[in-house]
């Protein structure tokens, strides 16, 4: 962590961007702390906001594209054989698969807020063959929401951000069940209100 905070520290939004893309395509870098120590740069004073968060969204942003691209020009084969360089193991994608079988384009914006899988979320859209237009509205929302929420942590909670950071690793699960849960119940209760109208 030390080395990663000199390097925000000392080069700043590329920093951010670099760190968030990388991490998003799957090597190991604490993406959620990269972002809740920008924040407490941006409380310090030594980062300015909005730069800030456009930087760690756009990182997002490209990270889960490259993913996304893997996933639609190498296929499920060259995952298989070569995902352990993207710290995917075997049998994480065919969950992943079903995962996004089950609850398709919703999960490119809760799946973030999921460690472990969020860049498998982007490969498998493209193992799916998804459509560009509905994977960047739907990715890029997510990675807008996933983004500014860790950012916001650092910054609203200041000198306390590495806490509740903790708090917020250690209930991770917990939020992302329930954002799911509430999300579900949005979709159904979108469902049900259009089959009405198309009844009356």
């Amino acid at each position: 962590m030390e080395m990663i905070s000199q390097w925000i520290t000392h080069y700043g939004y590329f920093a951010i961007f670099l760190l968030l893309m990388l991490g998003i395509v799957g090597l190991p870098i604490p993406d959620e702390w990269v972002m809740t120590f920008a924040g407490y740069l941006v409380f310090r004073h030594d980062l300015r906001l909005v730069p800030a968060y456009a930087c760690a969204a756009a990182g997002s942003m490209c990270g889960i594209t490259v993913s996304y691209g893997l996933g639609r020009s190498l296929g499920l084969f060259i995952l298989h054989r070569y995902g352990r360089l993207l710290r995917i193991a075997p049998g994480e994608v065919e969950k992943v698969h079903d995962w996004f079988d089950r609850f398709g384009i919703w999960a490119l914006l809760t799946g973030y807020f999921l460690p472990g899988i969020r860049h498998l979320t982007a490969i498998v859209a493209g193992t799916s063959r998804l459509r560009p237009l509905l994977f960047v509205v739907f990715a890029y929302t997510g990675a807008l929401i996933w983004s500014g929420t860790f950012i916001a942590v650092g910054y609203f909670f200041g000198e306390r951000w590495s806490q509740v950071l903790d708090r917020v690793h250690r209930n991770l699960d917990l939020i992302a069940i329930t954002a799911v849960f509430l999300l579900l119940v949005y979709v159904f209760w979108l469902y049900r209100s259009r089959k009405m109208r198309v009844q009356r």
